[in-house]
């Protein structure tokens, strides 16, 4: 099952894309934000058409206890107006950390400040992704 991953932010949406076996996530791209929620939604349903996905999972940035803080509340909603537009499931996973842990790979790589600006959003979107995937591969609750 190919998916596709949404790192949400407020000026940038990472977007992460699974292998048709569904087992690895590839950061594919960054959307910018333009203030036009209706044509990002656009991009999106295109890039799920493009990648033949069959599912979308939006990362929720919880709050380190678990709790539903406000930007969570904002992510969940944006989820719940995509699963309007898309033809296929919307599912939330905790994005917690993945930024972080996408800066660090990153870094790892000897990669410029400007550099990984230009990509860490994707890789979230991948690194959260990837949990989603390995979530269910172990029958955990996603």
């Amino acid at each position: 099952m190919r998916a596709i991953g949404l790192d949400l932010g407020t000026k940038r949406i990472g977007v992460a894309v699974s292998d048709s076996d569904g087992r690895l996530a590839m950061p594919i791209e960054v959307l910018v934000r333009t203030g036009d929620r209706e044509g990002e939604h656009r991009a999106v349903a295109a890039l799920v058409a493009e990648w033949e996905a069959e599912v979308v999972v939006v990362g929720v940035p919880y709050s380190l206890d678990g709790s539903v803080g406000p930007m969570a509340k904002t992510m969940i909603a944006e989820a719940d107006q995509l699963a309007t537009r898309l033809s296929v499931p919307v599912q939330t996973h905790d994005e917690r950390l993945t930024t972080a842990t996408a800066e660090k790979q990153l870094r790892e790589q000897e990669m410029s400040g400007e550099d990984r600006r230009k990509v860490v959003d994707k890789v979230a979107a991948s690194v959260m992704l990837q949990a989603w995937l390995e979530g269910r591969a172990g029958g955990e609750p996603t």
